[in-house]
Order: structure tokens, then C-alpha cells, then sequence
């Protein structure tokens, strides 16, 4: 009968707090190792998108390298100078980093 009812043994304590330290643990672990380190990346990548300006050499997330000749529509356009007579116009949030900086992994999986 006791197991219907859930009653405790004498001398057996139930857990209380000590039952949810695991998971509190568990969810510490995750925000150190995933979430933290991605809101980082983004935050540094939407400082380095507003400062951009003319002159400065990019990376589109295609993969396309270029050199910003212009900003346009209250700088949510890029005019990017890819060759001597070829100028796109592309999206500010198309741009993966400035060319110098971006590695391969930054040009991976961003669409």
C-alpha cells in the first residue's frame, strides 16, 4: 500500500533541491559552451557591420571579395568594387567580414 501512496521509508529523504542540481548544472554547461560564445560572434559581427565604411575590403557570404565604393539607403546597401568596371549592389547583411579576418567556417552555413 505504501507504494500507492509514494510515502518516504523512515530514515530515506527525498531529494528537494539536490534532485535538480544535475539539470541546473546541465543547463549552466550549455549556456558557457554554446550560448554565450554565439551571442559573442554575433554581437562582434553587427559591431563590425556598422562600422563599415568606404575603402573597407569585405567578404560577401557567397564568397565574393570586394572593396566598398559607396552605402546607400541608409546604409542597408553596399555598393561593393569587385573589378575595374564590375560594381555589385548587394545587402549590408550579406557581408561575411572584412577580408583580412574571415576564415572558411564564417562563410559556411550563414543563409
Amino acid at each position: 500500500m505504501e507504494l500507492l501512496y509514494g510515502a518516504a521509508q523512515p530514515g530515506q529523504s527525498s531529494g528537494g533541491i539536490m534532485a535538480f542540481l544535475p539539470f541546473v548544472l546541465i543547463m549552466g554547461i550549455i549556456y558557457f559552451l554554446m550560448i554565450r560564445p554565439q551571442a559573442k560572434k554575433q554581437k562582434e559581427k553587427s559591431s563590425m557591420l556598422d562600422n563599415l565604411g568606404k575603402g573597407d575590403k569585405v567578404v560577401t557570404i557567397g564568397g565574393i571579395y570586394g572593396t566598398i565604393s559607396g552605402i546607400k539607403e541608409k546604409g542597408r546597401i553596399v555598393l561593393l568594387n569587385v573589378d575595374k568596371s564590375t560594381n555589385l549592389t548587394v545587402n549590408k547583411s550579406s557581408i561575411a567580414g572584412l577580408a583580412e579576418k574571415v576564415s572558411s567556417t564564417d562563410l559556411e552555413g550563414q543563409k
